[in-house]
């Protein structure tokens, strides 16, 4: 006699998607040797279901980042890291397989997650440095989160579960992102997504005149929603005084970080709002006031910088290589070094800066 596997979470997802779908048997996934004994793929299965509006796509499900089975987390509000995700990706007239680059995606989002512990919201994106899909000739390169459309947030035994759509985007529409906001941008695009379906041959949104205007204004009114950036490439050198010298603070950044970083003052600090930058090792706050001032405790760092800085830093803070020194602040020197864009087997494939 065998016992038997609780399968509340899992059983719960699925009766959710049974609402829209009905009858229809998706195409399933499942994982051959669970991740906790050595396999590959940290998702527990990937549904595939054919969906026709608003056009025909493939709206794919994932089991794995919630607890499909026994409730094991100490968080009684959420169930496992309290989200599911899902991937609408277009579908040809007689394909009968969901692409296999689009599930091996999902799988990759749930190694992201599992290994790094980082999870998503709503509004999030994602930096690819490269095609979503390996290898592929798209200018799709980067992904965004919004709440699925169709699919209500679950309150199950072990408890909440939120769909969050994974939407494919252009390097152009993620700093647009970054600069606005996710839900906006979305939101002036939306003809030409519909549905918010990934297309990987189609071309970016901001080639629309009237979109990259609508982005624009939206920029210019409400500034950024960006206030925390993570960084690979971020480290803090204190200044120092000598009975003959004064050496200045020095804050490094990567040429990738930098451009952004620049981009990002403008609808941040001169609009009043802070901007995090955090890595692994130290978090720069980047504060606006009205005398420029260095505070530093424990692992934080705070750079109070009046809007002169600000407004000279915008200007130079570019992707690339370089020493910057501040006419408005003489104990601040940014550091910009090279970028090194690597594929997922540690291989160099381009480098900024």
């Amino acid at each position: 006699m065998t016992e038997e596997v609780n399968t509340t979470g899992w059983d719960a997802i699925e009766e959710e998607v049974t609402k829209i779908y009905g009858v229809q048997e998706p195409k399933h996934y499942g994982t051959a040797i669970p991740y906790m004994l050595g396999g590959q793929d940290p998702l527990d299965g990937l549904s595939a279901y054919k969906a026709e509006a608003p056009i025909p796509h493939w709206h794919i499900v994932t089991f794995g980042f919630s607890e499909l089975y026994e409730k094991e987390s100490k968080n009684p509000e959420y169930s496992g890291y309290g989200f599911e995700l899902t991937f609408r990706v277009a579908r040809s007239k007689d394909e009968e397989e969901p692409p296999a680059w689009a599930l091996n995606l999902l799988q990759n989002m749930g190694r992201y997650v599992f290994s790094s512990g980082n999870i998503f919201s709503s509004g999030d994106y994602l930096d690819a440095n490269g095609p979503i899909c390996l290898g592929a000739d798209t200018e799709l390169t980067a992904l965004a989160f919004i709440p699925d459309p169709e699919l209500d947030t679950l309150e199950t035994p072990n408890g909440r579960v939120e769909f969050l759509q994974m939407i494919g985007i252009t390097e152009d529409e993620l700093e647009a992102m970054k600069t606005w906001n996710t839900q906006g941008l979305l939101e002036a695009g939306k003809e030409e997504l519909p549905g918010y379906i990934t297309d990987l041959s189609r071309n970016s949104i901001l080639r629309v005149p009237a979109i990259q205007e609508s982005v624009q204004i939206g920029i210019d009114r409400d500034g950024s929603s960006t206030g925390f950036l993570f960084v690979d490439q971020l480290a803090w050198e204190p200044g120092k005084n000598t009975l003959l010298s004064k050496k200045p603070s020095v804050l490094t950044l990567g040429a990738k970080q930098a451009g952004t970083v620049g981009k990002l003052l403008r609808g941040r600090l001169l609009k009043g709002k802070d901007l995090n930058l955090m890595s692994k090792e130290i978090s720069v706050s980047l504060e606006p006031a009205s005398t420029n001032e260095i505070e530093k405790n424990e692992q934080k760092v705070h750079l109070k910088l009046t809007e002169a800085v600000v407004d000279e830093l915008m200007h130079k803070l570019l992707p690339q290589e370089g020493t910057i020194h501040l006419s408005s602040y003489k104990d601040l020197i940014i550091q910009v070094v090279k970028t090194y864009i690597k594929d997922q087997d540690g291989n160099v494939v381009s480098t900024i800066g």
